[in-house]
Order: structure tokens, then C-alpha cells, then sequence
């Protein structure tokens, strides 16, 4: 698992192998870690899937917070995994460094812009790894590789050493093979508990199931059984009352305007090469007005007091993580964009609102895997973690 020397299935960025021990005693010692090149490490150019932006930045004098704080634990960092450039990506197919080989569904893409995180844990080549969500970038690869992966609340992790895509939506996450390890990790970066909440009522997103391709449900009957069990009887709801189409299109103007305003200097200034999707998405979101950006505001608005109203009382919301299977490699742009946009109008529920959410591997489509996500209240990560090590405990 730590021979520095393989990577078979590519999850690492040129010259990112390497070693830095953890701490000889913690609650994570003796495990191995990999880290998304959008997290410093002390020593190294942060490259963030871009070479002109690993050209244009010196190295990190510090290592990320959440970097040292895993290190502190105990666990070993094997090295730096391939992110798509600047984070922003659903597909992991990097124009620069490839794609890394989703080991649980070969010929299909991992999902980003976590994805060498993802691989790695899925190849294990490592136990766990670091990612970052802001649209999706932890759930989607984790769904699409059969992993356990969390997306936190906003704000409960610091970022510090962590580049920023879209601040108001940008949070930590990370990945591992089972339920339980996904819980201690939290344990560790999630800083001090949130014990309180307890898991109610389960609700099941009727419009969201609606959104995946007809396979899912079918797919994922059985765990909603298993979910059933650990938190009690379920009941349908429709999340959007204004339609998550609505909900969507207000998160693709937000993430964009904020993605415009953090990166437009450095865009304007060196003029990066991107590759196909990240380019045309950056010429998109220089176009945003503030017209747009009202509008949208006022959908996240209510979205909020939707999602705060739904999830009162320990509630839980239970929806598809992703609207199909991992998509096979190298799809033409058009219908990358479309399988963008489903997955987008399922990922935003928990973005807009700034809502943890777990994604469980719990069902299997022709063979590949599809996750089955958890929301909860803000601060409720705990909650979620003990659900997904519960479940994974139910057989």
C-alpha cells in the first residue's frame, strides 16, 4: 500500500510521490494518506491541476491545516493526487496529467475534481484522502469509485493552505473504503464535537430521485432499507417547491461569479492554458453581471429556509448522490455538459445551503457503483458519520 515506487492507475501528479510521517502516536496512526494538489504541503509547488499555475506560485511555506492536522494524528502522507484544474470539474479528466483509473468501474471516468484522492482509495494505494467539495468534488468521485466520502458544513473546517474556488461553497472532505474509518477521520479534523444531534424523521427526495436516470432507484431499493433501519420509518418529500431546476441555475450563477472574482487576476495576468470544459466555463463566468447574481441570492435565499425547515428536528434527507453510473471516458463536450448539469441539480442541494452530506456506496448499476447520499442540519456531521459507520455495519 505505501511502495512510493507504484501508481499503477495514475491518481498522482508528476514527481508527487513522497513521503511525510505522521506522528508516532494519534488516533490515525500507522494509516497512509493522500492529499488533493489543491492542499499545501510544505516545501511544494501547490499546482492545483494547472502547470501555469504551479508555474506562477512558489512553494508552500506551510503545510494545510488539515494536512498538519492528519499528520498530528499519526497517519503517513504518501503524496499529492491529480485534481482537475482549479477545482473545477465534475469528470476527473485532466487535459494536462490524464485521468486516473476509477478501479471500481475501468473505462469510466473517477469523477472530480477529486479524483486522483478518489483513485488512490479505491486502488488502494492509501486508506484515506483528502478532497475538497464545492459542487460535488468529494461526493461525485466517491459515489463513482464505490467509496464513503463526506462533504462537511460550511465553515467547520478551516481551509487554510487550501486554494479557493468558490469561497461560499468550498468546503473539506475527504474518502475511505469504509464507514468507520470515514467516522475517525472526522473525529480529527472536524475539531470540537457536535454530539447533540440525533437522527428523526428520514426523508426520502422524491424530485431528486426523479432527476436520476431510471436504474438508480431500483438500484439503491435496498439501501434505503438499510437506512431505514438505522434511523427509522421513512417519508416523501418534494425538496424544490419552486423546482430544483430553479435551485440549480441560482448555484451555477453564485459558484460562478465567485470563481470569476477569486481567480480573474490570475486569469487576466497570465493567461492560462485550460483544457476542454474548465476554458469555456472560464469565459462563461467572466460574463456573470450582478443583475444575474441578485437573482440567483434570493433563490439561495429560500432555498436555506427550505432545507431548514425539511431538516428541524434531526431530520434526514436521503437522495441519489449522483443521477447515474460513472460515465464512460473521453464523452464528446456535449454531453459531458449535460451529465454536468443532472449532477449539478442534485449537488446543489446540500451546496446552496451549506449542508453536510455523506455518500454511501450502497448500490451497484451493470456492475458499477452508485452512492446513496445523507443531508443533515448544519453542524450535524457527526450525525451523519455514525449513521454511515452504522450502516456499514448492517448486512
Amino acid at each position: 500500500m505505501n511502495d512510493l515506487a507504484a501508481d499503477s492507475i495514475g491518481a498522482f501528479i508528476p514527481d508527487g510521490r513522497f513521503s511525510v510521517a505522521g506522528a508516532s502516536e494519534g488516533p490515525l496512526q500507522g494509516l497512509s494518506f493522500a492529499a488533493k494538489d489543491i492542499f499545501d504541503v510544505a516545501g511544494r509547488v501547490t499546482g492545483c491541476g494547472n502547470p501555469d499555475w504551479a508555474r506562477t506560485h512558489a512553494p508552500a511555506a506551510r503545510n494545510a491545516g488539515c494536512v498538519q492536522a492528519l499528520l498530528d494524528a499519526g497517519a503517513g502522507l504518501i503524496g499529492k493526487t491529480i485534481t482537475d484544474e482549479l477545482a473545477f470539474s465534475l469528470m476527473g479528466e485532466n487535459a494536462h496529467f490524464g485521468t486516473p483509473v476509477n478501479s471500481a468501474a475501468p473505462g469510466r471516468v473517477p469523477g472530480g475534481s477529486s479524483c486522483g484522492s478518489a483513485a488512490a482509495v479505491a486502488g488502494s494505494l492509501c486508506d484515506l484522502a483528502l478532497g475538497s467539495d464545492t459542487g460535488g468534488s468529494v461526493r461525485i468521485p466517491a459515489s463513482h469509485c464505490g467509496l464513503y466520502g463526506i462533504r462537511t458544513t460550511h465553515g467547520r473546517i478551516a481551509l487554510d493552505g487550501t486554494m479557493p474556488l468558490a469561497p461560499s461553497f468550498d468546503v473539506a472532505g475527504w474518502f475511505a473504503r469504509d464507514g468507520g474509518l470515514l467516522r475517525r477521520v472526522g473525529a480529527v479534523l472536524l475539531g470540537p464535537p457536535n454530539p447533540g444531534a440525533r437522527p428523526g424523521t428520514l426523508l426520502i427526495g422524491t424530485d431528486a430521485f426523479a432527476e436520476a436516470d431510471a436504474a438508480v432507484a431500483p438500484a439503491l431499493a435496498a439501501a434505503l432499507d438499510r437506512v431505514e433501519a438505522a434511523i427509522g420509518r421513512r417519508r416523501a418529500v418534494a425538496i424544490a417547491p419552486d423546482g430544483l431546476a430553479a435551485w440549480y441555475e441560482a448555484f451555477r450563477v453564485l459558484q460562478g461569479a465567485e470563481v470569476w472574482q477569486t481567480h480573474c487576476d490570475w486569469v487576466t495576468r497570465h493567461r492560462p492554458r485550460f483544457g476542454p470544459g474548465v476554458a469555456e466555463r472560464f469565459r462563461w463566468v467572466a460574463t456573470i453581471d450582478a443583475g444575474q447574481v441578485a437573482a440567483a441570492g434570493a433563490v439561495r435565499r429560500r432555498a436555506r429556509r427550505r432545507m431548514d425547515e425539511l431538516l428541524g428536528e434531526g431530520a434526514v434527507l436521503c437522495l441519489p448522490t449522483s443521477p447515474s453510473i460513472a460515465p464512460l471516458r473521453g464523452l464528446p463536450g456535449p454531453e459531458t455538459e449535460r451529465f454536468r448539469t443532472r449532477t449539478l441539480t442534485l449537488t446543489c442541494i446540500a451546496g446552496l445551503a451549506g449542508l453536510p452530506q455523506v455518500t454511501l456506496p450502497l448500490g451497484r448499476i451493470d456492475g458499477s457503483p452508485i452512492g446513496l447520499s445523507l443531508i443533515a442540519a448544519a453542524g450535524a456531521d457527526e450525525m451523519l458519520l455514525g449513521l454511515a459507520a452504522a450502516i456499514d455495519q448492517l448486512s
